[in-house]
């Protein structure tokens, strides 16, 4: 039987190797699970997968190795706790990524994603479109994430929005600009609406929306996006948009390069359901956090997780470090970089420990490097006269407001664990 790869896409699904394998991707909304929704996807891992999930840092979870006559299955049991993977790859509105930061308007930014994930999930006028569309919701402006999107929204209080656009990294990063300032949450998804149907109509086949911001500049893409603005018919707001997730207080479970075996993030959930409140939320920097009623339970929590194997105080969880699978599980990484994050952190010094990290395995930058305050690109593969490949390695900082620059490219292996080593 001959696969079209390509058509898979669009639910969600990548190839992984050249023996077929594929990497599918679920979209969870607002970055928050429920315990049977947990449970769902820890089978899921071990019935059709390697018995591991790979977090990633827009809040969707991967499943690596899946075969394709499996598929049908697969997609059954998601549905049937409410998840889907269509649009999670492909030329579609993305995975709403969601702030998962702690605070007063933790609870506003979920309900926005799920409004906007409710909408675009599924919805042929916001498929096929040239590539990849990428919406993010911000509680603040910590952490820069609203540069990096297509859309970016980011909360300033008292109901009112900043939205950013034309954002993204790969190979040629670009930061978004300011699109309009105090913006309503009822005009969000109207805005949003304009903002996709113009990129759909004036972008080239592969091209994100930065290329066409690059292409007719700023003010004429602003007149193009008001153009196609429609206001968008009243809703009342729906109960399951608000689930009040983030009441007490909060642990955060460190998650090493996102990758977790099925059965130790089933102990996290059970966790979640005896003593919290039955959700997981997603972090951006691919770990995991549950919220329990007060200090006490918490260190109780933390304590029996600890003597399951979690929170094994290593040097490798004490740093925040945001990794992609790399060539360990796809098919553009260049690099191992679970390997290579374990050798740069045994190499840092006191101060750097203090810093964030990330690694990516190719130019794609899917871990966000140039939003760490040291980013690893793996940028292109050296042949060796014996015929080997190794592969070479960009060094980013970033200071400031904006999105990190290289300080060193062309690195190897040793080159880049000797610039590491300066940093401390």
């Amino acid at each position: 039987m001959t696969i079209d790869y390509q058509r898979l896409r669009l639910d969600g699904v990548y190839r992984q190797n050249d023996a077929g394998q594929l990497m599918l991707r679920v979209k969870v909304p607002a970055s928050v699970l429920s315990v049977p929704q947990v449970e769902a996807l820890c089978i899921l891992a071990e019935s059709f997968s390697n018995g591991r999930l790979h977090l990633t840092c827009r809040g969707s979870v991967e499943l690596h190795g899946v075969e394709h006559d499996r598929l049908p299955e697969i997609f059954r049991q998601l549905a049937m706790v409410g998840l889907t993977t269509r649009g999670a790859c492909g030329g579609a509105v993305r995975g709403i990524s969601c702030s998962t930061s702690a605070g007063p308007g933790l609870g506003t930014v979920q309900r926005v994603v799920r409004r906007l994930h409710r909408h675009f999930t599924g919805n042929p006028h916001f498929e096929g479109l040239p590539k990849k569309f990428k919406i993010g919701v911000e509680s603040g402006y910590d952490g820069a994430r609203h540069l990096i999107q297509d859309f970016g929204i980011v909360h300033t209080g008292n109901g009112r929005f900043d939205v950013w656009c034309a954002g993204g990294l790969g190979r040629e990063p670009q930061a978004g600009f300011l699109l309009c300032r105090n913006v309503v949450e009822e005009e969000l998804l109207s805005l949003a609406e304009a903002v996709v149907r113009v990129y759909a109509r004036h972008a080239p086949a592969g091209k994100r929306l930065k290329h066409v911001a690059r292409e007719f500049g700023r003010e004429r893409l602003r007149e193009l996006i008001a153009d196609a603005c429609v206001p968008a018919p009243p809703t009342k707001p729906s109960l399951n948009e608000a689930l009040d997730v983030g009441n007490g207080v909060r642990l955060d479970i460190p998650v090493f390069a996102g990758e977790i075996e099925a059965a130790q993030l089933r102990l996290i959930a059970r966790a979640a359901a005896v003593h919290g409140d039955g959700m997981l939320i997603l972090t951006a920097n691919q770990d995991l956090a549950l919220f329990l009623p007060d200090q006490t339970v918490l260190e109780r929590i933390r304590n029996e997780l600890t003597g399951q194997g979690l929170f094994p105080g290593t040097a490798e969880t004490a740093i925040t470090c945001r990794i992609c699978p790399g060539n360990h599980e796809c098919r553009m990484g260049l690099a191992p970089t679970r390997d290579v994050a374990r050798q740069v952190i045994a190499a840092l010094g006191p101060q750097a420990r203090t810093m964030t990290w990330a690694v990516s395995g190719c130019p794609n930058s899917c871990p966000q490097p140039q939003l760490a305050d040291v980013g690893i690109i793996t940028g292109k593969l050296v042949k060796a006269d014996d015929g080997s490949r190794t592969p070479r390695f960009d060094l980013y900082r970033r200071n400031g407001d904006g999105l990190g620059t290289a300080v060193a490219t062309g690195l190897d292996l040793n080159g880049l664990l000797a610039e590491v080593g300066k940093l401390g």
